[in-house]
């Protein structure tokens, strides 16, 4: 996997699903943003404790990552016909990403329902970090927010396990992340005037489909057409190292 493709593309996966962010976060950041704007702050005042939000959202997407990175690196490691599978399986996770985002599959949503059961466990913690009056406030709940259910965070989070080393794993979800924030930031602040334009059919459908071609060129019968032999990605062992 080549570190600035792969993540560009993550950061692109998180910018294009931006209907997607809108449809299964934008509730939860209009919430959040009510519960400062209460106090009649101006905008000046809310962009700091809305982008404390958001950071630690994305911090919560950067754990996952290395923590996907790392139970791959031990899977593969032992068994290492799983980094082929891990692969195939990433690059179909892409491609239903697409079918879903464009309203074309819901098969992703199987696994929304099973992240559901994690998410009912945080959400009572949620209610309780609340009302929210500082930036420093804000990074926990941003936190906790990062694990609500969503097909486009568990498909990002399968194709970060193709990464060589689980440190890399953790930046492409970071990328991801990154790629999450103009929509949500600009949802908090302006939701009514930006969510007709990202959750419209052209939008998505352009999105869905960009997604779609990513995941088919991602597939490993390409390296095989392009003369590269497919690679256990973790067998130089990345973690030990890390962890010396």
């Amino acid at each position: 996997m080549h570190e600035p493709i792969s993540y560009s593309a993550a950061f692109l996966i998180g910018l294009l699903g931006g209907a997607h962010c809108i449809g299964m976060c934008g509730g939860i950041m209009g919430a959040l943003t009510f519960t400062v704007s209460t106090n009649k702050r101006p905008i000046t005042k809310m962009f700091p404790i809305l982008l404390a939000f958001n950071l630690g959202r994305i911090l919560s997407y950067t754990l996952a990552g290395a923590l996907v990175g790392i139970l791959a690196w031990l899977v593969t490691d032992q068994f290492h016909q799983a980094s082929l599978i891990l692969r195939y399986l990433a690059s179909l996770m892409l491609i239903l990403l697409g079918l879903y985002l464009a309203g074309w599959s819901s098969l992703l949503r199987v696994l929304e329902r099973m992240g559901g059961k994690l998410w009912s466990l945080l959400q009572p913690a949620l209610k309780q970090l609340m009302p929210v009056n500082s930036p420093l406030q804000a990074i926990p709940i941003g936190m906790l927010w990062g694990w609500v259910p969503c097909g486009l965070v568990y498909s990002t989070l399968i194709w970060a396990t193709t990464a060589e080393e689980w440190r890399q794993s953790a930046l492409i979800m970071f990328f991801f992340g990154l790629g999450t924030l103009p929509t949500l930031m600009t949802t908090g602040l302006l939701l009514e005037k930006v969510k007709w334009l990202m959750q419209s059919h052209g939008f998505r459908r352009s999105a869905a489909v960009l997604i779609i071609i990513f995941g088919i060129w991602t597939l490993p019968v390409h390296w095989g057409a392009s003369g590269e032999q497919p690679v256990n990605p973790h067998m130089h062992h990345p973690l030990k190292p890390a962890l010396d």
